[in-house]
C-alpha cells in the first residue's frame, strides 16, 4: 500500500468534507502517515512517504512544495479551488483512477523549481524555494523603480519599470502570462525574465537556460517594494540588497491526469487556442 502524506487549505469552503471522504476511501487501499489538515507532525513522515495528496488550489499546491523540496516525495493535487492549473483532478476522479496513479510511474513528471535568496546589510534576508516564480513589485508610493541585472554575472540590463518577473515554465501560465509573458511547456528547463510595465517599447520578456544565475541589484525602490515567493512569502527590498535566483536542486515531482494534457488544461482554463465563435447564418 503506498504511504501518504495529505495536505489541505483549511480556508476553503469543502477541503475538510474532501478530505474526509479520500480518508474513508483510501482505508485498506493506503497508509495516511500524517494529516498536515488536522495539524499531524510531518517531518517523520517526509522520511518514509511515498506521496503527498494535496487538497484545495495551486496555492496550496505551492505552499506543500516548500515542505516537500527537499524530498522526492510527487504530489496529487485535488483541486477544490477555482482555477486549478497544479491541481489536474477531482476528487471523484482521483478515486476512479487511484490504483493506477499511485503505481504508474509514467505519469510523473518532473517540474524544475527555482531558489531565491536576498542578501543585505551583511545579512541572508530571505531564502526560499519557488515552483512557479519570484515577483518584484514597486509598492507604495508606486514610481517606478530601477533594478539592474546579471546573469551569470555578465550585466543583462537596467529595468525601470512597475517590477520584474522570474518565472519557472510552470508559472509561465501564472502572473508571467498576465504581464505579456511567453506560454513555456511545463516539462522544459528554462527560467523566464519579464518585466512588469517597463518604461520603454524595447524591453521585451526574454527566456534564458535553467543553469543561468541571476542576479537582481535594486538601484531605486519604493518604501513599500518587495519581493514575492509564489505569492506567499514576501521580504521587503532595499537600495543595496542582492536578489539572487538560480535553478533548485531538486525538482518537483507532479502526477498527471492521464484523462488530460496540460494542452487541454490551458484549453479547458484559460480558452487558448480555441476557435473563433462563427456567426452561422
Amino acid at each position: 500500500m503506498p504511504k501518504i502524506i495529505i495536505f489541505g487549505d483549511k480556508r476553503r469552503e469543502f477541503v475538510a468534507e474532501a478530505i474526509e471522504d479520500f480518508t474513508k476511501f483510501s482505508s485498506g487501499k493506503a497508509e495516511i502517515l500524517a494529516n498536515c489538515f488536522r495539524g499531524d507532525y510531518l517531518i517523520d513522515a517526509l522520511e518514509q512517504a511515498d506521496l503527498a495528496v494535496v487538497f484545495g488550489g495551486d496555492g496550496t499546491i505551492l505552499s506543500a512544495a516548500r515542505d516537500l523540496s527537499q524530498t522526492d516525495i510527487p504530489i496529487i493535487g485535488v483541486n477544490v479551488g477555482r482555477l486549478g492549473f497544479l491541481a489536474e483532478f477531482s476528487l471523484e476522479k482521483l478515486k476512479e483512477l487511484f490504483d493506477r496513479v499511485t503505481t504508474d510511474e509514467s505519469l510523473v513528471e518532473k517540474r524544475m523549481m527555482i531558489s531565491c535568496t536576498i542578501n543585505g546589510q551583511g545579512k541572508q534576508k530571505l531564502f526560499s524555494t519557488a515552483v512557479n516564480d519570484v515577483v518584484i513589485n514597486a509598492g507604495s508610493p508606486y514610481n517606478m523603480i530601477d533594478l539592474k541585472m546579471t546573469v551569470r554575472g555578465q550585466s543583462l540590463a537596467g529595468c525601470i519599470s512597475d517590477g520584474l518577473i522570474i518565472s519557472t515554465p510552470t508559472g509561465s501560465t501564472a502572473y508571467n502570462l498576465s504581464a505579456g509573458g511567453p506560454i513555456v511547456s511545463a516539462n522544459l528547463a528554462a527560467i523566464v525574465i519579464t518585466p512588469i510595465c517597463p518604461h520603454t517599447l524595447s524591453f521585451r520578456p526574454i527566456v534564458i537556460n535553467a543553469d543561468s544565475k541571476i542576479e537582481i541589484h535594486p538601484q531605486r525602490v519604493n518604501e513599500g517594494t518587495t519581493a514575492t515567493v509564489d505569492g506567499q512569502v514576501v521580504s521587503s527590498l532595499s537600495v543595496g540588497d542582492v536578489i539572487t535566483i538560480e535553478k533548485h536542486k531538486n525538482s518537483l515531482r507532479v502526477i498527471n491526469n492521464p484523462l488530460r494534457t496540460q494542452w487541454d488544461t490551458l484549453a479547458g482554463k484559460l480558452s487558448w487556442a480555441t476557435k473563433p465563435k462563427y456567426k452561422r447564418k
